[in-house]
């Protein structure tokens, strides 16, 4: 067993080029089912049938685990008979008859429009910090980003003429996505202004945006500075890092923006995920990021014209 998982891990890590974080939940998953088989008598991955994965199905269930636990729990050790019949270790895939948990389908929190401009609004551009609030609130709406994705942006990621930004998202899987030109401007503005002033002692390592130690802001310190503007705002709703993620998607939708191309911003490997945030329009037209996203060049103009 020890050394089935020592290889898994290994394939993990080396050939499905996952994040730190998702292969410590699928090692820590295959693991606990790894120690589930001593207890009941099983001395081998390999010779497991698919009840004993149904009782610790139902185990984990009986344990309190909600169904997304125990779907993912699932999901990593149908990963790891995978690998153990890529590799012929096994030759039939003991999981393959099981459902996987029914998952409430919960609606993710989404801000109007504006919401969104009240809260991208707050910071005080008058000083460094603000500066970079703003270009930060500015980038995650504009794109769509996961907190993750913001953080680790690099200069050398924005795709200036273009008006592109190159994001590594889950897997280190790279895409372009759009940008605002709104965006762009702010971010230029703290390029000028503000990162020279956290950047002056060199320990950037080409991290966009910085702490006060001018070292890449961390996601704890994003929530702080998060949370700080929505109450500064007055904005009662539960907001999040990625409530910005959530309502970038809806607003596009709203706009009539065609679900594959939402998709495509998002990075979303199956288009059932984005399905989540077609709640309040279900037409869908074949345009672009300028036509609907509400910070777009084009529909800030139109906003501008109806004031």
């Amino acid at each position: 067993m020890i050394d089935l998982f020592k290889q898994y891990k290994s394939y993990l890590v080396f050939e499905q080029n996952l994040t730190a974080n998702s292969i410590d939940a699928y090692s820590r998953d295959v693991q606990r089912f790894l120690k589930y088989l001593k207890t009941i008598g099983v001395d081998s991955p390999l010779k497991v049938k698919t009840g004993h994965i149904q009782r610790l199905i139902q185990l984990l269930s009986e344990m309190g685990l909600s169904a997304n636990s125990v779907a993912r729990n699932l999901s990593s050790i149908r990963g790891f008979y995978r690998f153990l019949i890529e590799e012929n270790y096994i030759d039939y895939d003991p999981t393959e008859t099981i459902d996987r948990p029914k998952l409430a389908r919960r609606l993710p929190s989404v801000l109007s429009y504006d919401e969104i401009r009240k809260l991208i609004e707050m910071p005080d551009v008058r000083n460094h910090l603000g500066l970079r609030d703003r270009a930060m609130l500015e980038t995650i709406y504009a794109c769509g980003l996961r907190v993750s994705e913001l953080l680790n942006l690099k200069l050398n990621d924005i795709h200036w003429q273009q008006e592109f930004v190159r994001i590594y998202g889950k897997g280190r899987k790279e895409r372009l996505v759009p940008i605002a030109r709104s965006a762009l401007n702010w971010i230029q503005r703290y390029l000028d202004r503000a990162r020279p002033l956290l950047d002056r002692f060199n320990r950037s390592d080409g991290a966009l945006f910085l702490n006060v130690r001018g070292q890449g802001l961390s996601r704890m310190g994003f929530w702080k500075i998060l949370n700080k503007y929505a109450e500064q705002a007055d904005i009662r709703k539960e907001i999040h890092p990625h409530t910005f993620r959530h309502s970038f998607a809806t607003h596009l939708l709203e706009g009539g923006a065609d679900l594959r191309a939402v998709q495509e911003m998002l990075g979303h490997a199956d288009i059932s995920t984005t399905q989540i945030y077609t709640h309040i329009d279900r037409t869908f037209l074949m345009q672009e990021y300028q036509t609907f996203h509400p910070r777009s060049d084009v529909n800030l103009k139109r906003r501008k014209k109806r004031s």
